[in-house]
């Protein structure tokens, strides 16, 4: 038996027509009427007896209504307040992100986001690792570079590289590089290397690659401690956009040799195999994106009917 038609037939009644059940409804009278036969048909008994004025309940009917409307009344709230629940923007948000997450993105807009929204709680598992998203119950992750897995689903950001950053400081003491070679002069903030060959930069500019040796009485192996020391004055660094973005606007670094860089990957959100995205998720995920973008942290894919 249809559920659909017993909840069509309390409708009717409460209309008094199949006319004006069809307008609450959005359906065709000659629809109501006929679904309502049908279920007469299933039960073997008369509901209603129809003339062209109105309805009138057989006894049976008047049973039926009787044991079934309160029953439809309880079902329809419960569908109400599942789609309610669905529409509301509330919820825990588990989210995978880089060790070095917060020393990028502004935890500011994450302050604002939860202000928004009262009733969303968000936990961050911040790991260089790859998470298992589906055993860590991770809704959504930041993942730099390509991703093979064809399991997940993913909406691509923008792209990131690493660009050439100094403190205003050491740039009025030693002076702004207008070419590559001048690089040469200036102490570089590098990797740590094994030998004492000097550290290679291979930087990407319209001419292509250029390779530049890099020289300084400063090494460390972290992109996060290269930049500590350019803001300390140390020298050229070569960090990840993502970690100087912040710092470019708020003009503690200046970006060195803009037409030079080197080129970077793929920003992505990645979602787990499943077709339904929560809202709290959903618009956590467009604040991050949109976060990204405007601080110039990850930098938009050219658009299709771009010219190269």
């Amino acid at each position: 038996m249809d559920l659909n038609d017993i909840a069509l037939f309390v409708q009717v009644v409460r209309a008094g027509s199949f006319a004006e059940a069809g307008r609450r409804l959005n359906i065709p009278p000659s629809t109501g009427s006929r679904r309502i036969q049908q279920l007469e048909a299933r039960l073997g008994v008369r509901l209603m007896q129809r003339s062209t004025r109105k309805l009138v309940l057989t006894n049976a009917g008047q049973m039926f209504f009787a044991q079934c409307a309160q029953q439809v009344d309880v079902l329809l709230e419960s569908a109400r307040k599942l789609s309610d629940l669905h529409d509301s923007i509330s919820g825990r948000v588990r989210v995978a992100a880089p060790a070095n997450f917060f020393f990028w993105f502004p935890v500011e807009a994450v302050h604002k986001f939860l202000s928004d929204h009262a009733g969303v709680h968000i936990e961050f598992e911040l790991t260089d690792e790859r998470v298992d998203l589906l055993a860590e119950k991770i809704d959504v992750a930041f993942r730099v570079g390509r991703i093979s897995d064809p399991s997940l689903i993913v909406r691509k950001i923008g792209w990131t590289r690493s660009i050439l950053v100094a403190s205003p400081d050491y740039l009025a003491a030693r002076g702004k590089p207008v070419r590559v070679s001048d690089l040469a002069d200036h102490d570089c903030i590098t990797p740590s290397v094994t030998n004492d060959s000097p550290y290679v930069w291979r930087l990407d500019g319209k001419e292509g690659v250029v390779e530049t040796p890099a020289r300084g009485r400063f090494s460390v192996n972290t992109g996060l401690a290269q930049r500590a020391a350019a803001l300390a004055g140390l020298g050229i660094a070569l960090p990840p956009q993502v970690m100087t973005a912040s710092h470019i606007a708020r003009e503690e670094l200046r970006q060195v040799l803009p037409d030079y860089c080197v080129s970077g990957l793929e920003v992505s959100l990645i979602y787990p195999s499943q077709r339904h995205v929560p809202r709290a998720v959903s618009l956590f995920a467009n604040m991050a994106s949109t976060v990204l973008l405007e601080s110039n942290a990850v930098m938009p894919f050219p658009s299709l009917g771009a010219s190269s």
